[in-house]
């Protein structure tokens, strides 16, 4: 099987994650993260609607990471991104993780709103 590096271009992986933190592209970065394409945007957490509409022209989805276990958004969160047009996929933060990096990878117009486990 041939194996081929994937290139994320300018965009930044998540590379790993603890307990308060996330590596993202190589440097440590300490409470809740917000990343797209164009870098990382400061959140506040799940009460940050601000943050993530503010995405909204240059992505498709989010993926909401609730922590180390999954957790609904607040309602008027979902309801101002639905009517935004933007999709919205809530899970625990690994698997939010993975699955932007994944999607990221292939070139996907994706961000990843997530706080710590």
């Amino acid at each position: 099987m041939q194996m081929n590096e994937t290139s994320f271009g300018t965009a930044q992986p998540v590379d790993g994650y603890g307990p308060g933190f996330f590596r993202v592209a190589g440097r440590p970065m300490h409470g809740p993260i917000c990343l797209a394409n164009e870098g990382s945007v400061a959140w506040g957490g799940l009460h940050d609607e601000d943050a993530l509409l503010r995405l909204v022209p240059d992505v498709d989805v989010i993926f909401v990471g609730t922590g180390a276990e999954m957790t609904y958004l607040p309602k008027t969160l979902t309801d101002r991104l639905a009517s935004a047009g933007v999709g919205v996929e809530v899970m625990n933060t690994p698997s939010a993780c993975r699955t932007y990096n994944v999607l990221l990878g292939e070139g996907r117009r994706v961000a990843l709103a997530a706080l710590p486990v």
